[in-house]
């Protein structure tokens, strides 16, 4: 149990994580963040169709390294991030971007060839 000092590190330390990969998001040109920001959930997607972010996602799933979840914003399909775990810290934010962005590149460079 927390109690409320623990409770309000615990949320602040996740909205800082949360900012964090908001921050390397917007970073990199072929990402968007597609809404605010709220508490330790990240709403970005690829900028480009529908189908690529649904293709990056299948690829993410396949690969069992992180969960993400999609959802549609205003008829375009999104990636959710979001930090909940008790003992994700910044390194597992930097990985799992890296992971993205890593799967993101094989994606384009397959598109370009």
């Amino acid at each position: 149990m927390f109690g409320i000092k623990q409770l309000q590190a615990y949320i602040r330390k996740h909205v800082a994580l949360a900012k964090e990969f908001e921050s390397l998001v917007r970073a990199d040109k072929r990402f968007e963040i597609c809404a605010e920001v709220v508490l330790g959930l990240v709403c970005f997607r690829v900028k480009g169709s529908n189908e690529l972010n649904q293709a990056l996602l299948k690829r993410i799933t396949k690969c069992r390294e992180i969960h993400l979840v999609p959802c549609q914003l205003a008829g375009r399909v999104v990636l959710r991030f979001c930090v909940c775990a008790a003992s994700t810290e910044s390194h597992h934010v930097q990985s799992a971007w890296q992971h993205i962005t890593q799967l993101t590149f094989e994606l384009l460079q397959e598109q370009i060839n």
